[in-house]
C-alpha cells in the first residue's frame, strides 16, 4: 500500500515541478516580451528625440563692416516714368568692390556666391534680384512701386549704414496707381534672406538677414518676430543671424514688424513670408 500511496506521490511531485518549470518559463519568456516591447519603445522615443531638432538663432559675428561703403542711383534720375516696359538702372558704388569675394570666415560658413559682392534689387518687398555690375536693365510694370537697393557681401549679408542704399518710390505709366498705400518716411521691413534652395553644407548654417527702414529696433521699443517652422524669436537689434538646426524639406520663415506690446506696425511690407528648401 505503501507503495502505491508514494509512487503516485512521486509522480505528482515530478509533475508538479514540470509545470512549475514550464510555467515558469512561460513567465521568463513573458518577461523578456515585455522587456523587448519597452527596449523597442525606448530605442523609438531615442530615435524621435534624435531626429527631432532644436532650431536656434544667433547674431552673425566677423563680417568686415564696409562702414563706408555707399549705393548712389545715378539712372533713372527721374522716378516718374510715362511708360512701363524696361527701364535702365544705373548705380554708382564707392568703397566697395562688386564682384569680390568678401573677407573672413562666413565665406566659409555660409552659402556664398561664386560670383562676389553685388547689389540686392527689391521691388514691393519681392525676393531680390542679385546684379555683380552697376548697370542693368530691370523691367518695371505700370503702377506705383516702393524700390530698395542695397549693397551685398558674396554671402548675401547687407551692407548696414545710411550710405549703402537706396531707397525710391516709382511711379510707372500716365495713369500710375498706388494699390499699396506706400509711406515711404513710414517703418518699414523688408526681407532679404534665406532665400531659395539649400544643399549639403549649406543647410547647416542659414543666413537670416532684413532691412529696416525709418526706424530702429531695440528691447523696449520696435522689434522683428521671426517665426521659423512654427517656432518664436524676438529679435531687437538691426543684425545679420544665423539659423541653426533646421530639417530638410521645406522650411517657412515669417518676419513681422512689431512695437514695444508686441503689436504689429502697419505696412504693406511689415509682414512677410517665404519658404525655402533644404536638401541632403
Amino acid at each position: 500500500m505503501k507503495k502505491i500511496i508514494v509512487l503516485p506521490l512521486a509522480l505528482l511531485l515530478v509533475v508538479g515541478f514540470s509545470c512549475k518549470r514550464i510555467k515558469g518559463d512561460a513567465d521568463t519568456m513573458d518577461s523578456d516580451s515585455d522587456s523587448m516591447d519597452v527596449s523597442d519603445t525606448a530605442a523609438e522615443d531615442e530615435k524621435a528625440e534624435m531626429e527631432k531638432q532644436t532650431i536656434t538663432i544667433t547674431k552673425l559675428q566677423g563680417s568686415p563692416e564696409y562702414a563706408q561703403a555707399e549705393l548712389v542711383l545715378d539712372a533713372p534720375q527721374n522716378t516718374k516714368i510715362g511708360q512701363s516696359g524696361e527701364i535702365n538702372f544705373n548705380f554708382t558704388v564707392k568703397d566697395y568692390e562688386l564682384g569680390a569675394q568678401t573677407d573672413g570666415p562666413n565665406a566659409e560658413k555660409l552659402a556664398n556666391s561664386g560670383k562676389g559682392q553685388h547689389i540686392h534689387f527689391i521691388l514691393n518687398n519681392q525676393p531680390y534680384s542679385a546684379h555683380y555690375e552697376p548697370a542693368f536693365k530691370k523691367e518695371i510694370p505700370n503702377g506705383v512701386h516702393h524700390l530698395v537697393a542695397f549693397l551685398s557681401r558674396s554671402y548675401h549679408e547687407s551692407v548696414k549704414n545710411e550710405n549703402s542704399v537706396v531707397v525710391k518710390k516709382m511711379e510707372i505709366g500716365p495713369d500710375a496707381e498706388d494699390t499699396q498705400g506706400l509711406d515711404m518716411d513710414a517703418p518699414t521691413l523688408i526681407y532679404s534672406r534665406p532665400k531659395g534652395e539649400y544643399a549639403g553644407k549649406d543647410t547647416e548654417n542659414l543666413l537670416l538677414d532684413f532691412f529696416v527702414l525709418n526706424t530702429t529696433l531695440s528691447e523696449d521699443g520696435n522689434k522683428v518676430k521671426a517665426t521659423v517652422n512654427g517656432e518664436e524669436f524676438m529679435l531687437s537689434e538691426w543684425a545679420p543671424y544665423v539659423v541653426n538646426g533646421l530639417p530638410m524639406g521645406e522650411v517657412t520663415i515669417k518676419l513681422e514688424l512689431i512695437d514695444g506690446d508686441g503689436n504689429g506696425i502697419a505696412g504693406p511690407f511689415n509682414t512677410v513670408e517665404r519658404t525655402v528648401m533644404l536638401k541632403p
